[in-house]
């Protein structure tokens, strides 16, 4: 269970993906003072948990409404884990920073919550975890995650200066290039090859 459990975290902590949604945070709120920037942070992370419990609870009716299935699904989440490396492994924005630096601090933490932190790729990733691993160990494992992405955002500041902009960089290529995998695998599985 602990092994399946550490599985989980690594995965959704390549896909809700705080590192890129940092670099994000950290250019969105440059001109905040810290309690905006708290302020930004606590409600991105609210907005995130917020659809993965939704995603947690009604995931199957999901299925049945839309009439898929976990391999389709799997197919779909694949397309879209690859995608989303592919940005991370050449360096592109995964939104428009600069016309964010106007935004309030609602409009910034909801561009973060969704669909930085939780995308498709997340939602996706979140239903066939819990096909694999069921219920309870994917909402811990995205639990974790969750908190810390929180954290990793209330110590923003001091973690650009600690890391500095090439390090994250450099850390988000890895990432990309396992989200990559992760995509193709789920490719694979989804098409039963």
């Amino acid at each position: 269970m602990f092994e399946n459990l550490l599985q989980l975290i690594v995965l959704f902590f390549v896909i809700f993906d705080p590192l890129a949604s940092l670099v994000v945070f950290i250019v969105s709120t440059a001109r905040m003072n810290d309690f905006e920037k708290r302020k930004v942070a606590t409600l991105a992370v609210m907005v995130a948990g917020g659809i993965s419990l939704l995603v947690l609870i009604f995931g199957n009716l999901l299925l049945k409404v839309f009439d898929t299935t976990i391999p389709d699904l799997r197919v779909a989440g694949g397309i879209i884990l690859g995608l989303l490396g592919l940005k991370m492994v050449w360096g592109q924005s995964l939104t428009d920073t600069e016309g964010m630096k106007a935004d309030s601090s609602l409009a910034i933490a909801s561009v973060i919550g969704t669909p930085l932190l939780t995308g498709p790729a997340t939602i996706t990733t979140i239903m066939i975890a819990m096909n694999d691993f069921g219920r309870l160990q994917t909402g811990i494992a995205a639990l974790i995650v969750l908190i810390t992405t929180a954290l990793i955002f209330y110590n923003a500041v001091k973690i650009e200066k600690a890391l500095g902009k090439t390090s994250i960089r450099i850390i988000s290529t890895i990432l990309g290039l396992i989200t990559l995998a992760w995509g193709v695998k789920y490719i694979r599985v989804g098409l039963g090859i």
